[in-house]
């Protein structure tokens, strides 16, 4: 069907496919609307995308989209610089976030060791971890990780990393069902595991 249109379309039908959870009917249904709208929504769309591309970059300390020299985050004064929770990526940052009871800093590792897909330690962001637990005199850190395979491995790792550090390392307790992803989970479970976090 799709072979009948444009090949614009078709190329942007491809490009939208590449999205998480987005497959050829979804993606196609997207073009067809963005179509139909005026042409200035769909230049106002491409001036959004533009404008991420041009200027968002991952904020230097911590991982988070940033448009400036640090992200909101960062350079929130409330917040409190000696309690880190290390996450694996910006969606489980944006879960805990949701709930509004962590005030404390954050660690974007960048994903999680995997063998399956080629993932090893030195691909994520834990030097850069071990260098603001050093540098910043941080008392505790959250790791924050998947209570999956991945996850676990992960939060055993940045573990071993920061030993001899004086640090406690701490991981989210009850709530959080085995092979789950912190992203998906609903606000009092992951409140209740943010709270009832134990030593690692």
């Amino acid at each position: 069907m799709s072979l009948i249109l444009p090949a614009p379309v078709r190329d942007l039908i491809a490009e939208l496919r590449k999205l998480p959870g987005v497959g050829e009917k979804t993606a196609t249904r997207y073009v067809l609307h963005m179509m139909r709208r005026a042409p200035e929504s769909v230049s106002a769309l491409d001036s959004a995308l533009a404008g991420v591309a041009a200027r968002v970059r991952a904020c230097p300390e911590c991982g988070f989209p940033a448009d400036g020299d640090s992200c909101g985050l960062c350079s929130d004064p409330t917040r409190d610089l000696t309690v880190l929770c290390v996450v694996e990526g910006i969606a489980d940052l944006l879960a805990v976030e949701k709930v509004g009871d962590f005030r404390g800093s954050y660690h974007i590792l960048g994903g999680a060791i995997s063998a399956m897909r080629a993932v090893s330690p030195d691909k994520l962001r834990i030097r850069e971890l071990v260098g603001r637990v050093t540098a910043r005199g941080v008392t505790e850190v959250i790791v924050a990780t998947g209570a999956d395979a991945e996850g676990e491995t992960t939060a055993l790792y940045v573990r071993k990393a920061l030993e001899g550090l004086p640090v406690r390392v701490t991981r989210p307790a009850t709530g959080i069902p085995m092979g789950s992803s912190i992203e998906f989970l609903d606000a009092v479970t992951l409140m209740r595991a943010m709270r009832g976090r134990k030593d690692l």
